[in-house]
């Protein structure tokens, strides 16, 4: 089971299955990123390998925040699928890792060999559990429509349920209308909302325990 009570205050998510994965869905500036990167990081301080997915920063800036997050530089098998930097430089050379650049946000496909490449680099490392994040789909969903992003998000995570990884995709709910915020849910398990209220950075559970958890600080 994964454990995500140390960046989520609730008793709902102290026994995820290996498997599971979750959309983390709220407006923007609510910390969605932010808060798919914590859950990864704290899997990595327990030795769990991390698959980072990024459409908006290249591997070296994803590399160097990680580690920040982590706590420290080494210990933890990590692999980078960068579609934000299409480039012939090297990888940043850190022991564990591996790095996969694809084009563009909108070659699925080629998103989709990196994940697996880099599930195997996991595996080859010792990880023989781990967490992926995926940030963004809502960029994702800006070059392709969502009925293929929905496909995409469905085969996704029946690999990651394979793989007894657990899946952490982000969305921005600003920036895509009721209906395809409603398609995409489906392909998840679970869903954690963000709010910013007079209060501060909240977030509830929904999908993951029998009801809803209520509204609460991040």
């Amino acid at each position: 089971m994964y454990d995500l009570s140390p960046v989520l205050d609730t008793e709902a998510v102290t026994e995820v299955r290996p498997g599971t994965s979750v959309l983390v869905a709220g407006p923007a500036m609510t910390g969605k990123d932010q808060l798919a990167l914590d859950i990864l990081a704290a899997g990595s301080r327990q030795g769990e390998g991390a698959l980072v997915v990024s459409t908006s920063d290249e591997a070296s800036t994803i590399m160097e925040d990680y580690q920040a997050r982590v706590g420290h530089e080494g210990g933890y098998p990590l692999g980078i699928v960068d579609c934000f930097a299409d480039t012939d430089e090297p990888a940043p050379d850190r022991p564990g890792s591996y790095v996969h650049h694809v084009s563009s946000p909108a070659d699925l496909t080629g998103i989709g060999i990196g994940i697996t490449k880099c599930l195997e680099s996991l595996h080859d490392n010792g990880a023989d559990r781990g967490r992926m994040g995926l940030s963004s789909l809502s960029t994702m969903l800006t070059y392709t429509d969502r009925k293929t992003v929905f496909k995409f998000c469905h085969v996704l995570s029946s690999r990651l349920d394979a793989a007894g990884y657990l899946g952490v995709f982000t969305i921005d709910t600003g920036a895509h209308d009721e209906q395809t915020i409603q398609v995409i849910k489906q392909a998840f398990d679970g869903l954690v909302e963000l709010r910013q209220s007079d209060a501060g950075r909240e977030a509830r559970v929904v999908g993951i325990a029998d009801s809803p958890t209520a509204w609460a600080a991040l």
